[in-house]
């Protein structure tokens, strides 16, 4: 007897926007993504240097869309601010 396994996680689809940041000697991953395939848009999440994950609680229509916004929180926060005053912090 054989035993298929079924993986009902859905696919994750990462924008080309993500990638490593470093502003004022932090380094963080932005991770911009979505389920593979779906019109529900694109969500936003930074991950710093312990492991501590910021993830934004608005979907974005556009990778872009989601890009902008973590440019704009670094323009108007820093990094240091951007991080203490997510949205959700995750650990």
């Amino acid at each position: 007897m054989t035993h298929e396994i079924h993986d009902d996680d859905p696919e994750i689809e990462k924008s080309p926007l993500s990638g490593l940041v470093t502003r004022d000697g932090i380094t963080v991953s932005v991770e911009i993504y979505r389920v593979r395939n779906s019109t529900d848009g694109w969500s936003l999440e930074v991950v710093d240097a312990e492991n501590t994950s910021t993830v934004w609680d608005e979907i974005f229509a556009t990778d872009l869309e989601a890009y902008r916004e973590f440019q704009r929180g670094l323009e108007a926060e820093g990094l240091p601010g951007l991080l203490e005053a997510s949205p959700l912090r995750l650990h």
